[in-house]
């Protein structure tokens, strides 16, 4: 009997899986109201629906993400950013195998109304 070797193929990921993959795990550390829309980015005037706040980029299979985001009110701020990095880091890391080079946390603003 022989065998036959075959491939195992080839797997494909769109770039919206990380974009998604970042913007849940961000949106589930707790302290984060919700996510915020990068006013300095030119490329929303051109993109109709595109929401940044979530940026990412791949270079050489690495992960750079860029997060823009609106606490909630009487949360420590460095202790949810690192959190926020961590959990985002862990979740691409975990879900798709990729090494993640850094995740960049913006506190756009805090959000002092009543939930």
């Amino acid at each position: 009997m022989s065998e036959e070797y075959r491939s195992s193929g080839k797997t494909t990921l769109a770039p919206e899986v990380l974009l998604t993959i970042a913007r849940i795990s961000a949106l589930n550390v707790d302290g984060v109201s919700k996510l915020a829309t990068n006013h300095g980015n030119l490329d929303r005037f051109f993109k109709s629906g595109n929401d940044n706040s979530v940026q990412v980029t791949v270079e050489d299979d690495v992960v750079y993400i860029e997060l823009y985001v609106i606490l909630k009110k009487d949360f420590n701020v460095r202790e949810v950013s690192r959190n926020i990095q961590s959990q985002v880091s862990r979740a691409i890391s975990e879900m798709v195998g990729m090494e993640v080079g850094h995740v960049n946390v913006h506190i756009e603003d805090i959000n002092y109304q009543d939930e």
